[in-house]
């Protein structure tokens, strides 16, 4: 998902370079290490040098919901076999391939229709599974206005991973910080840098 507007980051996010690549591209690359295939969600034109197939959004400037719709929609014409989607914000830099690799392994065996982890501050709908076939559910909560993704969560029958199962992959509780601002931004730099050193 790189369809914001990073009004509050003051420059495009998904562009700035992290751990020598931009974070797009980053989290392209660990979503394709689990999952084999990556598409991203974004406006026409915006990243297409990057090197990634992207899919137009199609409700553009309604929110995550909306790029969450495109996905599965896109997934259900594309290849309606495919069961789950997982859907990753590009700007959360302490995401692991261990715990995404965990994240589908659970969705795969799970009844649900969705599989969320939930941290302190809520559940993590950006960095979550969802199953292909929940679309239309999701459209009907989206078309009554609903525009918030953790609303929309309560439609569905959801599988909910707290800390007890993910604590394991982040012992100093990073694994879902996204980069808001460019604070946050320069903040998971020097983290980043400080762990190598």
């Amino acid at each position: 998902m790189a369809g914001g507007g990073s009004t509050r980051f003051g420059e495009d996010k998904a562009r700035v370079i992290f751990d020598a690549q931009p974070m797009l591209s980053r989290s392209c690359d660990l979503v394709a290490a689990v999952t084999g295939a990556v598409r991203v969600v974004a406006p026409p034109g915006r990243y297409e040098d990057l090197g990634w197939p992207i899919v137009a959004d199609r409700w553009p400037g309604e929110g995550p919901l909306g790029g969450i719709l495109t996905a599965l929609y896109t997934t259900l014409e594309e290849d309606p076999r495919c069961q789950w989607n997982l859907i990753v914000s590009c700007d959360m830099p302490f995401l692991t391939k261990e715990f995404l690799e965990f994240l589908t392994g659970i969705a795969q065996g799970s009844a649900a229709r969705g599989v969320v982890p939930e941290s302190a501050k809520g559940r993590e709908p950006l960095c979550a599974c969802w199953r292909t076939d929940s679309a239309d559910e999701l459209r009907a909560a989206f078309a009554e206005g609903m525009r918030r993704v953790n609303d929309a969560l309560q439609h569905l029958h959801a599988e909910v991973l707290d800390e007890a199962h993910w604590k394991r992959f982040d012992s100093a509780g990073r694994l879902f910080w996204n980069m808001n601002t460019a604070a946050e931004y320069l903040a998971a730099q020097q983290i980043m840098e400080a762990e190598r050193s």
